[in-house]
Parts: structure tokens; C-alpha cells; sequence
């Protein structure tokens, strides 16, 4: 039977409906913005802070608690809650601007998000409101006082949830239609006491009207009304008309409609008369202060739904509403139709979520895998920013200062953004970051098909790609680098999106002819000397080296980057298959093959030859960072995250495909022969008894041959019948992965970290034109003040990387097979083939957030009341990074972003345990319930991570 959530998105592939035309677009946060900043220093948490938010009309977005809104944020849907003590509504999470809190911007309120559907056709999410006052003044001067070597101080501490003295504030979004929300609010009081709660339900339209501007994002002043049954009219040129429909409160009475403008209150920030009377803060004046001249009778740009629930211990009470176009009839609420359109599209979302799931996946997996698919429902968002007329400043405003025009994101003049965009984290980042949303696309891939290509596609079209090729990076500088890793992501998802054969080849031709761009840009921009070993800045690692690689050297000179050479070579071997998979139906595309494959053996050959043993380092059997300065070549020995990227660009050329490419075939070959100063590095291929000579330093190897004197000739085909292109020869790997896989180094109880925990008692120190710099391990928070230290890379487990290590060791199985074995953990004297030491590092990484043999998730820090409330413990988090020693989440809260991709674990070791019939959990060596070593294997259930 096909599932119904299936059936609309295969409509909406076809554009034959728009059931996409509203959902969870409204941003967590849009003030403290890079985009809502139009000061002449870039200080944007401090140009519009949180105390402005209530009170001044933004210029690019919306924000608000659990709304929804349409596909370009016209018309908005989000709670307003007051709990009696508040000085202000609460309209919005809370949280700390950059540099207030002691380790960056911080969230401090508790949400999350418990369903979705891609088409938004049913969505839950709940909020967490204390019937304390809430304490914004302590969270501020508390966080402030702690330093960088401190725990962050949060909500819990404060104590506001003990006894629970709270409401559980639950949202349901349900379509009975494509444009017709049925909408249940559900307060739960968990408290010992009767509490009254302020229920504000709110719809308004973003303030287009008040920037002097005209043009299709400018359709006028829109309007809403009251209608003599007590709904709401809105009217929008381009929208259209819609209705939103409240249900009576209790007793049966109507609940109070409030009505003002979504203006700033300009009296109020800067002691100048306002433009309207009736401003955006009305409705906080009203219900906390009486005032009652502040709102509206009937009509404005923001309206609400006045309900006082008093709501008793252990109870809970409902509000339903609807939203609809204006030409459907309804003029008053029917509360039975409204539970049947809820309860038909909950079922229908059971379903669909039923697909996701693997066979034998456990209760507490499933919980897992449906609320990090619904994090990737919720947190895709509208994101508008016309960098041109930020800079110009609109006319109707104050002029911008001239100092923009050189600040800020001024080299990006030509984006031009106003879409849905997959974002990193739902407050934190409420922006697009280019590799962030790489690695979204590949949860999404199963989730919602064409959504994952259409945003991988969007990022490389001509209003975000910058003419010169590169790729925006993120808001705060979108001049900056974050890895180059949008090919794989494209490549990976034309793979997940459809079996062999049946592929969409128009969406690999058309994103492959823009990276040949971005290619192009990195090799002219960030390979300075021409040599194949590359730059980059800081790469997406923030604070990984000893100083900040984005800036100018301390030292002068140049960096020559482990990670930027490695990440460059991942970036040709990606090209590569991308081109052989289109040149299998068009020859063309052979020639560019041809130069990505001679392109990746220069790179590897700089990489592991240069100068003698390029960014390796023999002694240590590591890849690390080079300093140049002085005529003085300083290799930087940190064992860090940096030297375990080159393991990423490993790619298997399968022999029957390659000879079915005459052209390319003839031109690898030729190459090889004619230019024996790299096929001889390249070709030979180690093994027991043959050790690794000097000629071994990575690139092409071939299996074995049955004549040693073959061996080193890589037009040898092996009886796996395939070929390998690998960064480091197979003796580095292994040397590298000794490392990788220690756990008094890299490995962790819950994954690879980023740092190894031997600089804990071995910091790296370098002292250079006298000034010291120290690089220790560390293993949550950061403790530098690099990139404002709300992230850190020297120490805790990054999902990302870890994800690309992941399938780089199954690449390398593929083609070694199970003789290639390691010890994993090293030390143990357990030998595990590369396969098998992939599922282990997935099942470890998922350790991160099931609960344990205590009932306890490692990313909750230890916090029992998430483990024994019922009210807290099946509520899971998605955090930024994790702690590399306790697992405890750090950094931002709902990064369902790139941390979703727990979800692809989950689901690859529950299929591998279904195949194995391995039961229980590994302990801390993490062997349990895994294949036996060299045991047969079969064909992974998803696309393989090469070929």
C-alpha cells in the first residue's frame, strides 16, 4: 500500500499541488543577525539584541515560538505564552547574544521537535514554559561571570523545573488540504498546583511596507481584520486572502482578539515618535500592563487569540484554531472535524515514518531516527538576504554607514537569497553554512528525495555561487572557506535517490558542470605555489591549529595544509566517479575524467613526496600541517583531525567500467607509462613480505599481482577486478589508523575525536618570534577565544568527519577485502576487518543519544531527571559536537542539522545487526555484537559510499 505522505510528495515533484507551500519556515531567532546588523563595525548581536526583538520590525525574516509560516515568510503563525510573572511575553527562545555567554551565543530554552512530514502535513513540536518568573537578568550576569574553563549555566540550574512547576506546551500542525492547517495547542500543567497560563496564538505578516522599495518581495501594505463570527481576514496582493478561525475558550466564551501593527516601536529603542500608534510590542503592554490603548479593536499587521487557561495540577487543556484560504467557508470552528484531520495525518505520519525505520530496529532507536527526521523537517527555514540592498540600506531608513561597503560580506554583492533553506541549527545558526547543508542532503536524501537535490543545486546556482566559482560559505563571512565537500554530497545523493539504473543523470550533469567552477576556484585561489599542496584558512575546524588559519600568519610566510591538500584530493576523486558515471552514456565527459584522475596522482604525489616526504611525517607515521617561513620548513605536530582527512580521498575504479571508456582507459594508461616519475610512487602495492619501499607514498595502487615483476605496473588489473585511488599507500593507512583507532588517542567511547587526548599531557607548544602558542586537549567547551569560542575542534566527536571516515574505511574494504585487518581498539589484540571497524565507529557514535543500561543518553551530561521524568526522558537532543571523553552535548542544542546524520548510523548498524544476528551493545572496546573477523559479507543495503 503507498503511504499518503509518499503520494503528496510525488505531486509535489510533479508541481501538480503545493502542499510545500507552508510549514516550519519561521526561524527560532532572527535578531543578533548578520542580516538585521546595519552597523558601520559588524557588531550584530549588540546592534539588535534580544531586548529589541519584542519591539522593532525586521527587515529580512521573522522569528517566533514553534510557527509556521509560508514558503517566503509573508503571512506568520507562532505562541505567545505568559505565565502571570514574566516581564515580557514569551515570543521567542531565549538565549544568550556572543558575547554575553562564556563560550559564544547559547540558547537557553528547552524545545523540541517530536514530528514531521517533508510536506509539513502533520508537525508536533513542544515547548518547555516555567511558571517561575522567568530568569533572563540571572542567566545573563551568571554566564557572564563563569569563564571559558567553566560549564555553561543553564535553565535547569536555576531550579525554575523543579518540582515540575511548568506547562508542557504542545503544537500540532495538521493539512486537510494543501493551504488548510487544522491547529491544536495543548498546555499540560506538571506542576503539584493549579497555574494559570496567557495563551497568545498569533498571526501577522512580516513588514515589507516600511524600507521604501518597491519590486516582487514588496507588494504592498497587507491587512488584518475582524470578522463579525470572531475570526481573523487577512489579505496579502501576492498570497492571497486566508482566515484564521478560533475555537471558543473556556466557559465557552470567545476568546479576546487583539489587533496592531507589526511596526518598530521606535518611542520605545530610540525616543522617537513611532510610525504607527499601534506597534509590534502592543501586545505585551496589553496583557501585562492593562494598557489598552495600545492595541488595535480591528484591524492591523499582527493579530491575536486572548485565551487565559487556568489550567489545573496534572491537567491539561486544548485550544484549537484553523488556518485556511479565505474562499473555503468556515466561519466557525467544527472541533470534531478539526481532531479528524489530526488524527487522519498523525496516523498517515506513523506510517511514513514505518518506511524509514529498519526491520528490528528497537523502541528507543525508533524514537531516535523519527525526532532527528523531524529536526530535519523543522529545521528547514525561509532565509531572505539581497546583499546589494543591505549594503545600499533602504530608503525609507536612516542612511547605512559607507564603512559596509568595504566590511562585511561586501565581495558577495551579487547574492541574492530568498528561499527555504536547510539551516545548521534552529537558533544558533539560523543561517545556511555551504557544508553544513552538504551533509543535511544525506538524511534528507531518504526523507524527501527532491528536496535534498534541490537545495544542492541551489547553492550552486548563479544568486549564491559567486561569479568567480566559489561558494558562499556561511552569514557571518561568506568570503570564507568551509571544505569542499558539495560534490560528494551531490554524488552520494544521486546515488541514495535511486537505484542503479534509474537514476537522475540531469541533476548529476547539472551539478557537475557548475563544481567544475568551484574546481577551477580552488585551484587558482588556494594553491598559492602551484605545487598541489593547498591553503584554505580555517577549512570549517574553527580553532584546530595553534593559531587562527583564516588570518594572516603570525609568522609570515605560508601554511600548506593537511586538510586543504586532502580535501582537494577527496574533491578530485569525487569529480572522477562523477565523470565516469556520465561519460558511461556520453564520451565527452571521458576527457574530463582523464584530467580529474592525472589531477588527484599530482595532488597525492605533493602530498607524499614533495620535498622528499610532503605533509608526511615518516618518525611519526602521521600527516600533519607544514609552516613555510624564513626559507624554514615547520612541519606542526599536532595529532589532530587535520592529519586524518587525507584517509578521506580513497576512490575505487571499478575495471569493467573503465573498459568500457576507451578514451579515458588510453589516456590513464599513457599517463602511467609516460610519467613513470608518478605511476612508479603510485603503483606499487605493499604486503606482507614486500615491504613499503620509499617508492610507496600513496596514490594508485593495484591488487597484488601473481608476478612480483608486475607489481608497480598500474594497468594491472587484480582479481577484485577493480582499482584504487588512495592518498596514503597501504602501510600509512594502517600507521595512521594505529592512531586513530587508540584509545588513549582518537578513539573515544562514542566516536573519533578531533584532537588526540595525548596532547592532554602533552600539550603541542611553539615558540616563534617570541610569542608562545599551545594547543591542548580539550575535551567539551572550547577554552580559546578562537572564532568567539562558541565551537571546538581540539577534542570532542564531530559527526561530520566522522561520517566521512566512515565510508572511506568502507571504500578501503571494498577494495582490500577481509585479509585487511586492524586492531581495533588498538592495543586490544581484537583484529577487525575496515568494514567492521566502520560499523563499530557508527555504533559507537550512536551511543551518543540511546539510552544506556541506566537509562541515561551520554549527550545529556548526566542529568537523571532526563533519564527518570517521564515527562523529560524520551525527549532526545541534537547537539553540535559531544564531549570526547563523557559524550556530553556541547555547543548549539538543535543541530538536527548535520548531527541527523546519527540517523543514517542508526539505521546502517541496525541492518548490520539483522544480518549478523549479533544482540546486546559492545562495551567500552566496543567488540560485542560484531561480525566475526573475515566473516562473508554481503552487499551493503544502501548505495556504497564509492564506485
Amino acid at each position: 500500500m503507498t503511504n499518503p505522505e509518499r503520494v503528496r510528495l510525488d505531486a509535489e515533484a510533479r508541481r501538480e499541488h503545493n502542499w510545500k507551500r507552508w510549514g516550519p519556515y519561521l526561524s527560532e531567532r532572527q535578531w543578533g543577525t548578520v542580516r538585521e546588523d546595519y552597523s558601520a563595525d559588524g557588531t550584530c548581536w549588540t546592534y539588535f539584541p534580544h531586548d529589541h526583538a519584542r519591539s522593532r520590525a525586521y527587515r529580512w525574516g521573522e522569528d517566533g515560538l514553534l510557527g509556521i509560516c509560508d514558503r517566503q515568510c509573508r503571512l506568520c503563525f507562532a505562541l505567545a505564552l505568559w505565565n502571570g510573572r514574566d516581564p515580557i511575553l514569551k515570543e521567542r527562545p531565549f538565549g544568550l547574544g556572543g558575547p554575553e555567554g562564556n563560550h559564544g551565543e547559547d540558547v537557553k530554552d528547552y524545545w523540541y521537535y517530536l514530528d514531521g512530514t517533508p510536506t509539513s502535513s502533520y508537525l508536533r513540536a513542544l515547548y518547555k514554559y516555567p511558571q517561575a518568573e522567568f530568569p533572563y537578568a540571572r542567566l545573563v550576569e551568571e554566564n557572564r561571570r563563569r569563564g571559558r574553563l567553566d560549564r555553561e549555566f543553564e535553565l535547569a540550574d536555576t531550579g525554575v523545573f523543579d518540582g515540575g512547576r511548568y506547562f508542557d506546551v504542545t503544537v500540532e500542525y495538521a493539512k486537510a488540504a494543501a493551504e488548510d492547517i487544522a491547529i491544536r495547542i495543548t498546555v499540560a500543567n506538571r506542576g503539584p498546583d493549579a497555574a494559570t497560563l496567557h495563551l497568545l496564538p498569533t498571526l501577522w505578516f512580516r513588514n515589507t511596507w516600511s524600507w521604501g522599495r518597491t519590486g516582487e518581495d514588496f507588494a504592498g501594505r497587507p491587512a488584518l481584520r475582524r470578522e463579525a463570527a470572531g475570526s481573523v481576514f487577512a489579505t496579502h496582493a501576492a498570497l492571497g486572502d486566508f482566515r484564521l478561525v478560533p475555537e471558543p475558550g473556556p466557559g465557552g466564551a470567545a476568546p479576546e482578539l487583539l489587533f496592531t501593527d507589526n511596526e518598530t516601536n521606535s518611542a520605545r529603542l530610540f525616543g522617537v515618535a513611532p510610525a504607527s500608534p499601534h506597534v509590534k510590542d502592543a501586545f505585551h503592554e496589553f496583557v501585562i500592563h492593562g494598557r489598552k490603548d495600545a492595541v488595535h479593536p480591528d484591524q492591523g499587521t499582527k493579530a491575536a487569540f486572548h485565551y487565559v487557561l487556568d489550567v489545573p495540577a496534572g491537567g491539561e487543556y486544548s485550544v484549537h484554531l484553523r488556518l485556511l484560504p479565505a474562499a473555503v467557508p468556515a466561519p466557525v470552528l467544527n472541533r470534531r472535524e478539526q481532531e479528524q484531520v489530526l488524527e487522519l495525518r498523525r496516523h498517515e505520519c506513523d506510517a511514513f515514518h514505518e518506511t524509514l525505520a529498519p526491520r528490528g530496529a528497537g523502541e528507543d532507536e525508533r524514537r531516535v531516527m523519527r525526532q532527528g527526521y523531524a529536526g530535519l523537517v523543522w529545521s528547514r527555514q525561509f532565509y531572505e538576504f539581497v546583499v546589494r540592498e543591505w549594503l545600499e540600506g533602504d530608503p525609507a531608513q536612516p542612511p547605512a554607514p559607507m564603512a559596509r561597503w568595504t566590511g562585511r560580506n561586501h565581495g558577495f554583492q551579487y547574492l541574492h537569497a530568498r528561499d527555504v533553506l536547510s539551516m545548521p541549527d534552529a537558533w544558533e545558526y539560523p543561517w545556511f553554512a555551504a557544508w553544513d547543508l552538504a551533509f543535511h542532503m544525506i538524511p534528507f536524501a531518504r526523507l524527501d528525495p527532491e528536496f535534498a537535490k534541490s537545495q544542492l543545486i541551489l547553492l550552486l546556482r548563479e544568486w549564491y555561487m559567486h561569479p568567480n566559482g566559489q561558494l558562499p560559505a556561511y552569514e557571518f563571512e561568506f568570503g570564507d572557506v568551509n571544505p569542499p565537500v558539495h560534490a560528494w554530497a551531490c554524488w552520494r545523493t544521486y546515488k541514495l535517490t535511486g537505484a542503479r539504473g534509474h537514476r537522475d543523470r540531469l541533476f548529476l550533469e547539472r551539478t557537475f558542470q557548475k563544481l567544475l567552477i568551484n574546481f577551477t576556484w580552488w585551484v587558482n585561489r588556494k594553491d598559492l605555489e602551484g605545487h598541489h599542496l593547498f591553503g584554505g584558512g580555517f577549512l570549517g575546524l574553527d580553532n584546530i591549529g595553534v593559531f587562527d588559519r583564516s588570518k594572516p600568519l603570525p609568522t609570515g610566510g605560508r601554511l600548506e595544509q593537511a586538510d586543504g591538500t586532502a580535501w582537494m584530493a577527496f574533491f578530485c576523486t569525487t569529480m572522477l566517479a562523477m565523470a565516469l558515471e556520465l561519460a558511461s552514456e556520453d564520451p565527452a565527459y571521458e576527457d574530463v575524467a582523464s584530467k580529474f584522475f592525472e589531477h588527484f596522482v599530482a595532488i597525492a604525489d605533493a602530498m607524499n613526496s614533495l620535498g622528499g616526504t610532503g605533509l608526511w611525517d615518516e618518525t611519526d607515521g602521521f600527516y600533519y600541517d607544514q609552516l613555510q617561513f624564513d626559507g624554514i620548513t615547520l612541519p606542526l605536530k599536532i595529532r589532530s583531525m587535520v592529519g586524518i582527512i587525507p584517509l578521506f580521498a580513497v576512490e575505487n575504479l571499478e575495471q569493467d567500467q573503465i573498459a568500457k571508456l576507451p578514451g579515458f582507459s588510453k589516456r590513464m594508461n599513457w599517463f602511467l607509462e609516460n610519467r613513470k616519475d608518478l605511476g612508479r610512487d603510485i603503483a606499487y602495492m605493499a604486503h606482507e613480505g614486500h615491504p613499503e619501499t620509499d617508492e610507496d607514498r600513496g596514490g594508485m595502487e593495484a591488487p597484488e599481482a601473481a608476478d612480483p615483476a608486475e607489481r608497480g605496473v598500474a594497468a594491472n588489473r587484480g582479481e577484485t577486478g577493480h582499482r584504487h585511488l588512495a592518498m596514503p599507500s597501504r602501510q600509512r593507512l594502517e600507521r595512521v589508523l594505529r592512531y586513530v583507532l587508540d584509545e588513549n588517542e582518537f578513539l573515544s567511547p562514542h566516536g573519533i575525536r578531533s584532537l588526540s587526548k595525548v596532547h592532554e599531557r602533552e600539550p603541542y607548544q611553539l615558540d616563534v618570534r617570541g610569542a608562545h602558542y599551545r594547543v591542548d586537549y580539550a575535551p567539551g567547551e572550547s577554552t580559546s577565544g578562537l572564532f568567539g569560542g562558541n565551537s571546538n575542534w581540539r577534542g570532542p566527536v564531530w559527526f561530520p568527519l566522522n561520517f566521512l571516515l566512515i565510508e572511506a574505511l568502507e571504500r578501503y574494504d571494498h577494495f582490500y577485502g577481509p585479509e585487511f585487518q586492524v586492531e581495533c581498539p588498538t592495543g586490544s589484540g581484537h583484529r577487525m576487518t575496515l568494514a567492521e571497524v566502520a560499523r563499530e565507529l557508527q555504533r559507537r557514535l550512536t551511543t551518543l543519544v540511546l539510552k544506556d543500561d541506566h537509562g541515561e543518553r551520554p549527550c545529556d551530561g548526566g542529568d537523571r531527571r532526563l533519564a527518570d521524568d517521564p515527562h523529560w526522558r524520551d525527549l532526545v537532543s541534537f547537539h553540535e559536537y559531544f564531549d570526547g571523553d563523557t559524550g556530553r552535548g556541547c555547543g548549539a542544542s538543535h543541530q538536527t542539522g548535520w548531527t541527523a546524520l546519527v540517523v543514517t548510523c542508526l539505521e546502517d548498524v541496525i541492518r548490520e545487526r539483522g544480518r549478523t544476528g549479533a544482540t546486546g551493545a559492545a562495551g567500552p572496546t566496543g567488540v560485542a555484537g560484531q561480525a566475526t573477523a573475515g566473516a562473508p559479507r554481503t552487499p551493503e543495503p544502501r548505495p556504497a559510499a564509492g564506485g
